[in-house]
């Protein structure tokens, strides 16, 4: 592709050297034989790709050890293919490829079965709204499933938060295409944990090494720009390097129990000063008549997610935001996560006017979503719902961490401390690979100059906090 005229530039990616595009890659290229148009949301135009209707096969690896010997003798085979939606796996296969990887201590519920087939169920992520499942699926000879990864054929980038919309209006500058690209990920969730689900057994270390090689291979196949993993764990991240994918890092703020027995005595740990302000925060929410409780599981009942709903639309019409999740989708995962589920309300008299949804996993608290009745306010009423009464529910439950969601620094103040989160990319242009991977390496320096300066303003006493 000969580049001619001025240089286009991004604004995070800087000047594009003048070679930028020549590449030889046939992905760039327009497949013609593919029927399937993903329809562009923005950047223009989109490359032609066929999604796997039912099952795509990958192929098959054969295992090198020698405890992979099969009844026969020979090197066991394992397959991979890709289906196109979770609804064909099973609950206790899926289950059991995320419980071994993540250990029942650190159950995971967005990486369930229940979660993320609500999310396919009630048309959140699907094709309409441009998540087109396409989940890996690894089986041996006698088809017992020994991993499986959630992925997405995307469209666009919302929903993600690991921000790459400067790399795709850097594509679009060179009259590329950023769309479509693959995404691993737990839709709409910025939660941290294993993405590649792999079960605990003497290969597991081979099926994971497969299953990677699947999704690049899965990303040539579809003829896509890019194959991005979002809230990895540290470990995959750091194998992931090994095997060609940028690393990126990010920011969240995380609270930690110190063995709390309740929550005057995690206040004591913090600076007078902030002590101070949050007790006064948390009188104000009963001098309002408001009164707060914490609901799981049976307790939650239909009219609740209704109303949720309701506060839900209201939080994103306000901050023009975008309604990822659909009512149906509250019903459907309140039913299937069960106990796993923490809705904390707040009420005025008999009327629901504000709530919280969390998730509880093996040792941490998630908080989610948030929202009020439209046209009312109540004084902290946020902080109380989504910060303080997590910390409460954390302590009560013997839980180690309180994860409060993507950004805000004014989390710090109320005990959330900065804490790095993980992001791998597979860039097939090795032009573009280049650029972005020295963007990665300045804006790596920068959120860790960031954390630094917010652990050391933080409002916690000396030496509390490591």
């Amino acid at each position: 592709m000969a580049i001619t005229g001025a240089l286009p530039s991004s604004p995070f990616l800087g000047h594009v050297p003048f070679h930028l595009g020549k590449s030889s890659s046939t992905y760039f290229t327009h497949n013609s034989v593919c029927i399937f148009k993903v329809k562009a949301l923005f950047w223009g135009s989109r490359r032609s790709v066929k999604p796997a209707d039912k099952v795509l096969s990958l192929g098959e690896f054969t295992l090198s050890e020698a405890d992979s010997l099969g009844d026969t003798g020979t090197p066991e085979k394992i397959s991979v293919s890709v289906v196109s939606s979770i609804s064909e796996v099973s609950p206790d296969n899926w289950d059991s490829c995320s419980l071994d990887a993540t250990g029942h201590q650190q159950f995971n519920p967005f990486l369930s079965h229940g979660f993320l087939s609500s999310l396919e169920e009630s048309g959140s992520a699907v094709e309409g709204t441009g998540w087109i499942p396409q989940h890996i699926i690894a089986e041996d000879e006698s088809r017992n499933i020994l991993g499986v990864v959630p992925i997405y054929l995307k469209s666009h980038s919302y929903g993600e938060y690991v921000f790459d919309n400067s790399w795709a209006n850097a594509y679009y500058n060179y009259g590329l295409s950023y769309y479509p690209k693959l995404q691993c990920s737990v839709p709409f969730t910025p939660v941290t944990g294993p993405r590649i689900l792999v079960r605990n057994t003497s290969h597991r270390d081979q099926v994971f090494d497969i299953l990677v090689s699947a999704m690049k291979d899965l990303a040539v196949k579809f003829n896509v720009s890019s194959l991005h993993i979002t809230f990895p764990t540290s470990n995959e991240w750091h194998k992931l390097e090994e095997k060609g994918f940028l690393q990126r890092t990010g920011m969240q703020y995380h609270w930690k129990n110190r063995n709390y027995k309740n929550f005057d005595e995690f206040l004591m740990d913090m600076k007078q000063s902030k002590r101070k302000n949050i007790r006064q925060e948390r009188k104000k929410i009963s001098a309002q008549n408001v009164t707060m409780k914490r609901l799981r599981g049976h307790e939650i009942k239909a009219s609740h997610w209704d109303t949720f709903y309701k506060f839900y639309r209201n939080t994103t019409d306000n901050k023009w935001g975008t309604a990822y999740l659909t009512r149906d989708f509250f019903h459907r995962m309140g039913a299937k996560m069960g106990d796993n589920v923490l809705l904390v309300v707040a009420e005025e008299g008999d009327e629901l006017v504000a709530a919280a949804l969390n998730l509880i996993g093996g040792d941490t608290l998630y908080g989610r979503l948030w929202g009020c009745l439209p046209g009312t306010y109540y004084a902290n009423l946020h902080f109380e719902a989504c910060y303080y009464q997590a910390i409460d529910a954390a302590i009560e439950l013997n839980l180690s961490t309180v994860e409060a969601g993507a950004q805000g620094e004014h989390k710090i103040q109320r005990g959330y401390m900065p804490v790095p989160t993980y992001s791998c990319h597979y860039i097939l242009d090795e032009d573009f690979k280049q650029i972005i991977d020295d963007f990665l390496v300045r804006e790596t320096a920068q959120v860790k100059l960031v954390m630094n300066l917010l652990q050391d303003s933080g409002p916690f006493k000396e030496n509390v906090w490591n």
